[in-house]
């Protein structure tokens, strides 16, 4: 059997698809970007055509770059953006409503309700999740309210919910499976991570019946096969996993106490616990690092909303530079003796805050402050919080290592001045790995390695391999000065200090 591995990445702002050997290597790629819709202030959607759309075209594109068809692949893995949820037609597939995204603030009314009732205990008992309209629960619940007609329809079996991955096995398989995997479940805020199942209670609390909802399996397993008439010939789709989790599988974090961190449009940290469900105290998130063969990996999260977006608006906001790479050297060239915070809370702040109504701030401008000013203290955000998180979890988890090595991926990482600042703040070494497409390799090693092609666990680890260590260079005092001052800018941006 070809060893050749094809991954769907569905992202925020793009859908890739890429094509690995035997080997493990890269032999053809699509990327394809689609339009955001920002229909009122802190609303964004999707609209599910554009990603399907783009979804048929990248993986056309990336069998056609390989020289390769679609009878060549021996298996399909998906990794998506979280949270972000579409409910369609049973019949026709079509979605009711545009897809709200992950980002989504729309929801913070229904969030706040639930709060006031003494319910946010009863959700992160069950769930590992906060109260915030992150979430895809209260996004479910708000297009059954708004959407006339839908909530009857729901009961009635005519609608199906589910986030982006389930969607698109939905039409891949042309309607013959409604699924999802444990990780994807374990964000939409209705899922009992302890007892691996859709939970009643909270099920009932938001309306949402049971019956829309998909099969939950592990994260290789058997999710059908596409249509023929779609790429020319039928493929295994054997792996799923949200896009955190597969980059945490694609960084081989397979050991309790290995933690990585993604840079992407916002940052997301995970630190492996293994079979430790761990309940936070510090306002981090206990999620599904994977589930494999019956068996869960648990994972302490903590979720930026804004990294690499503070970058976009550096470029598209601003207008202080041209291209994103260009951030790091700008950054060098900033004045050291000034001390420019920015907190990029565009759309509130998340852990350990969780702060859906903080709005970015700016502090320590001077009449001298200019471009590099603002390009370091956008980069230097990124590192402030990832301290945070990091904090966050020694706190919660006493066997988290004082020295633990943090393993990154995401467009920032390309950076040395952003990955060098990243290893002074945290005082901690950050390993950037030769290949950076980690979340579409997590995916497809959950589809290789289920149809027996790719290596197990202990094996594909193995593979895994350094591009450079940066270790920290900042004298302590200078360090410590900077996180102090960077906590006193967030408690003046706290919507209730």
């Amino acid at each position: 059997m070809s060893g050749f591995v094809l991954a769907i990445d569905q992202g925020t702002t793009s859908t890739r698809a890429i094509l690995f050997d035997g080997h493990m290597n890269i032999v053809g790629s699509g990327q394809k970007e689609f339009t955001q819709h920002y229909p009122a202030s802190g609303w964004v959607e999707h609209d599910p055509e554009d990603i399907w759309a783009s979804v048929l075209a990248t993986v056309k594109l990336a069998l056609k770059k390989a020289g390769r068809h679609a009878s060549d692949v021996a298996a399909l893995g998906i990794t998506n953006q979280r949270e972000t949820v579409v409910i369609w037609d049973r019949a026709t597939g079509k979605p009711i409503h545009n897809a709200i995204v992950w980002q989504d603030r729309r929801t913070a009314p229904l969030c706040q309700k639930l709060k006031k009732q003494g319910l946010e205990k009863t959700f992160t008992r069950k769930t590992g999740l906060l109260l915030d309209p992150y979430f895809s629960g209260t996004k479910i619940a708000w297009i059954l309210d708004k959407v006339k007609g839908a909530r009857k329809r729901a009961e009635k079996g005519e609608l199906l919910a589910g986030t982006i991955d389930s969607f698109l096995i939905w039409r891949l398989t042309g309607g013959k499976v409604h699924a999802t995997d444990a990780t994807n479940a374990s964000r939409t805020l209705i899922y009992n991570i302890a007892e691996n199942d859709w939970d009643k209670e909270l099920l009932s609390i938001l309306k949402i019946p049971s019956r829309m909802l998909p099969e939950v399996k592990d994260c290789a397993d058997d999710f059908g096969v596409t249509e023929k008439n779609l790429f020319g010939a039928e493929i295994r789709i054997l792996g799923v996993a949200g896009d955190q989790h597969a980059a945490t599988i694609g960084q081989a974090c397979f050991e309790p106490g290995m933690m990585k961190s993604t840079y992407g449009t916002g940052c997301f940290a995970l630190l492996n616990t293994g079979s430790d469900l761990v309940r936070s105290k510090n306002r981090l998130l206990t999620t599904i690092a994977y589930r494999l063969n019956g068996k869960t990996t648990y994972a302490l999260e903590g979720s930026i909303f804004i990294a690499g977006a503070a970058v976009q608006w550096l470029r598209d906001g601003i207008k202080v530079i041209g291209k994103a790479e260009h951030s790091g050297q700008l950054a060098a060239e900033a004045d050291p003796t000034q001390n420019v915070y920015l907190v990029p809370a565009f759309v509130g702040l998340g852990a350990p805050h969780w702060d859906a109504d903080a709005r970015g701030a700016i502090f320590g401008l001077t009449r001298n402050s200019g471009p590099a000013e603002f390009a370091r203290a956008a980069l230097e955000s990124v590192a402030y919080q990832t301290r945070d998180l990091l904090d966050a979890m020694r706190k919660d988890w006493k066997t988290a290592s004082v020295s633990t090595v943090l393993r990154v991926d995401g467009g920032m990482v390309a950076s040395d001045w952003t990955m060098q600042r990243l290893a002074d703040i945290l005082d901690a070494p950050v390993d950037r790995p030769t290949i950076l497409e980690t979340t579409a390799l997590g995916a497809a090693w959950l589809a290789g390695s289920k149809a027996g092609v790719w290596p197990q666990a202990k094996e594909f680890a193995k593979s895994w391999a350094l591009e450079r260590r940066f270790k920290p260079d900042m004298e302590a005092l200078a360090r410590s000065a900077k996180l102090a001052g960077w906590r006193d800018a967030v408690r003046r941006t706290l919507s209730v200090p």
